[in-house]
């Protein structure tokens, strides 16, 4: 395919990775970033592309975004959530690996990898299983998966059996030098749990999950991780204590990064009043103080990336009762806008929000995307951060259908996608 020598002009231009934060001209060619700047010795553009006010920036990348594909089809695919991603911003993202089935042999990979590649609109990461089945007994073949292209592993919300299992499958994990991802929730004390445990909860008569579910596995996992020596993640952290547990850790020189989902930045548990089961999510929502230690979090950067947890469902998985309906929440369509609302809040400049969506989350997976250094690829984000617009189905690209914000009015709007030097979605 040829792929056209392109030049972006007009834009501040924001590459967190290289400190570069100026309007100036980005030339792409040949599917990767050529410069950006000084324009290269040689240098013919086919086209130009206007930014004139908006923020170009490397594409996004996300940490956690359910596809559905294989096997929960009925609720999404491969092809429409890349779109959704595509037109989010994000060019790269990471697929968990409770699909089914389960992304715990090379063929399974294979499978996503080329539908990904078909489809073309976004680079899908798959995951691997730390264990056959997400059984949470025996090890998976890691080394297979990390041959067929596999960057990390992880039980994603499914326990473990207990820890030994636990410590031998992070060896392993380190063994071949692949990154732990470990979404922390002690099984036993979440129990039946839907909610926060707390006021809102008790009034409405949900059974709870209390903070200490994460911060207990935190702590049992952080022991592990500095005896095993292995690069390990949290995923999707929902509770400040936590968030401190990790710093120390850090503080230490544990080998550990840490994320969260972006509504967890937004909502807090009084959202789930009404029986809201839009807002239903796993790990719940939980108080103003959470809320405000995940955002500190981010602002020193103890959490180094914001990604979307996506998790598109049909619309029967949001009709029973509170208990009963399945946890997640539609959200690639809302990352931008809501991280621009922690710009607008003052948690972060608009350089550290850029950072904690590009640098910060392909620097935890070792990528060379989420920059716009010569040679990378040519992987770019074009957004107006000043645009209006309103939650509207009509607009509304996943397959999900089940995000709690329809008819909420945001600021700031993707324009222009690239995806390896090629157009992917235009506004």
């Amino acid at each position: 395919m040829n792929i056209e020598r392109l030049v972006i002009r007009g834009g501040r231009v924001i590459d967190p990775a290289n400190g570069i934060d100026a309007v100036l001209p980005v030339y792409l060619a040949d599917g990767e970033i050529a410069a950006v700047g000084a324009r290269p010795d040689g240098f013919r553009g086919e086209r130009e592309i206007s930014a004139e006010g908006q923020i170009v920036c490397p594409g996004f990348v996300d940490l956690c975004a359910r596809l559905r594909e294989p096997g929960l089809e009925h609720k999404a695919t491969i092809a429409s959530e890349t779109l959704a991603a595509a037109i989010a911003g994000v060019t790269t993202l990471c697929c968990p690996p409770d699909t089914s089935p389960v992304i715990d042999t090379p063929a399974v990979v294979k499978l996503i990898q080329e539908r990904a590649e078909r489809a073309g609109n976004a680079r899908v990461a798959p995951i691997g299983a730390l264990t056959r089945g997400l059984s949470g007994k025996d090890l998976s073949e890691m080394r297979a998966l990390k041959e067929a292209g596999c960057l990390a592993v992880s039980n994603a919300q499914a326990p473990v059996v207990n820890a030994l299992v636990l410590r031998r499958a992070l060896e392993y994990a380190a063994s071949h030098d692949l990154l732990a991802i470990l979404r922390p929730e002690d099984p036993w004390l979440r129990n039946q749990g839907c909610v926060h445990e707390g006021a809102v909860g008790s009034r409405l008569g949900l059974p709870g999950i209390p903070s200490s579910a994460e911060t207990v596995a935190v702590a049992q996992a952080l022991a592990l991780i500095e005896q095993t020596g292995v690069r390990a993640h949290f995923a999707q952290l929902s509770c400040a204590r936590a968030v401190e547990m990790i710093a120390e850790a850090r503080q230490k020189g544990v080998s550990v990064t840490a994320d969260v989902a972006i509504h967890h930045t937004d909502l807090t548990e009084t959202a789930v009043e009404g029986f809201n089961a839009l807002c239903h999510v796993i790990p719940p929502l939980r108080t103003k103080a959470d809320r405000e230690g995940l955002r500190a979090g981010l602002a020193s950067g103890t959490v180094v990336a914001i990604c979307s947890d996506h998790q598109p469902h049909d619309l029967d998985a949001k009709l029973d009762a509170f208990p009963s309906t399945e946890p997640g929440i539609a959200s690639l369509e809302t990352l931008l806008p809501l991280t621009l609302r922690l710009v607008e809040a003052g948690v972060l400049d608009l350089n550290q929000a850029i950072a904690r969506l590009t640098s910060g989350p392909a620097g935890v997976l070792g990528l060379s995307a989420g920059t716009l250094s010569a040679g990378a690829p040519a992987d770019v984000c074009i957004f107006d951060p000043d645009q209006s617009w309103c939650v509207q189905e009509r607009e509304w690209r996943s397959s999900g259908r089940n995000t709690p914000y329809w008819g909420e009015s945001f600021k700031g709007r993707v324009t222009q996608v690239i995806l390896a030097g090629r157009p992917v979605y235009v506004r």
